[in-house]
């Protein structure tokens, strides 16, 4: 097929492009490079550096694009709730654009890389699809926003959409002549950051409470490698239906608390991973595990690398060769 993928210059779009390219696609990359890397672009895509609002002039009625699969957009929570007007406009704003383009050039089928966030602090665990949306941030709502508006295009335009919803995304894609890894700047997220304490460039780790209701006393979250959760793009690719809407929930199906992290990082890495904890901070639900039973069911997926090691393993590889050299 030919496909767009927006935002494939990001952490998750590089890597979905790279096994859309493997698997014989023609892949387009489309990223404004205002978070992504162009070196994490695949040499074998088409590059297009341009904003999502612009996608009409790469999505033209006569290029021929068999599926479009959406990742460009802001994901920051804690951002979002100081700067929500950046959200809105990126993420609603900015795909709204997006979707204009996929109805005139009729695009068939649509990936949208959603989130768990739209779930809020669930009243069940694991979470499954049924679980009222009640997101807390402004990033989770506008994430939502917008799949409520491919609900609606699915039904008025007979577009073939799936919706794939995760928390914490980890570990790295790396081959002979390949590797794509996680970067942000800032970051924000609790396993690259402990990466950068056991390399020394930080000087500690800091926990948001150790007093919640879970086996340690730390937030417990699900984590999935980017590998497996590349992989369930194409199979939503695959199986997606005209005038369908699905949704599927992504995790390793357990979580692991924040202790265990660093527990694994210190396995790992072989380093020492100093430890600070502060106070809880405002929102942040004690457990938050997926589940993936009807990913499994109708998808066929299983994830490949579910334990902490295989994707803390992948990550430090990529750190140490590609980051902290």
């Amino acid at each position: 097929m030919k496909l767009l993928v927006t935002g494939g210059a990001g952490y998750i779009g590089s890597v979905v492009s790279r096994l859309l390219l493997d698997a014989g696609h023609e892949v387009t990359v489309l990223d404004s490079l205002i978070t992504g890397h162009a070196e994490s672009v695949a040499p074998d895509a088409t590059f297009v550096q341009a904003d999502i609002k612009d996608a009409a002039t790469v999505l033209t009625p006569g290029a021929g694009f068999d599926g479009v699969l959406h990742f460009a957009g802001l994901i920051a929570a804690g951002e979002s709730m100081v700067k929500p007007e950046l959200y809105w406009q990126h993420n609603v704003v900015g795909s709204l654009a997006l979707l204009d383009a996929v109805r005139a050039a009729g695009v068939p089928r649509f990936v949208f890389s959603s989130t768990a966030a739209c779930y809020g602090n669930p009243a069940e665990i694991p979470i499954t699809e049924a679980a009222e949306t009640k997101p807390t941030s402004t990033y989770g709502a506008t994430k939502l926003a917008f799949d409520m508006a491919l609900t609606s295009e699915a039904f008025a335009h007979q577009l073939g959409v799936t919706s794939l919803r995760y928390f914490n995304v980890a570990g790295a894609y790396i081959r002979d002549d390949r590797a794509i890894g996680e970067r942000h700047d800032p970051e924000t997220h609790l396993i690259p950051i402990a990466l950068e304490v056991a390399a020394g460039k930080r000087e500690k780790l800091t926990l948001f409470g150790d007093d919640y209701p879970t086996p340690d006393g730390t937030c417990v979250r699900d984590y999935i490698h980017v590998e497996d959760l590349a992989r369930a793009h194409l199979l939503a690719l695959e199986t997606s239906k005209p005038g369908e809407h699905r949704f599927y929930n992504l995790g390793n199906g357990q979580g692991f608390s924040n202790r265990e992290v660093a527990e694994t990082v210190r396995e790992v890495t072989g380093h020492e991973l100093p430890v600070e904890v502060a106070p809880r901070r405002d929102g942040d639900p004690a457990i938050l595990v997926a589940s993936s039973g009807r990913a499994r069911a109708e998808l066929g997926w299983v994830p490949a690398k579910p334990t902490l090691q295989a994707m803390i393993g992948d990550a430090w590889t990529f750190y140490r060769e590609h980051v902290a050299a």
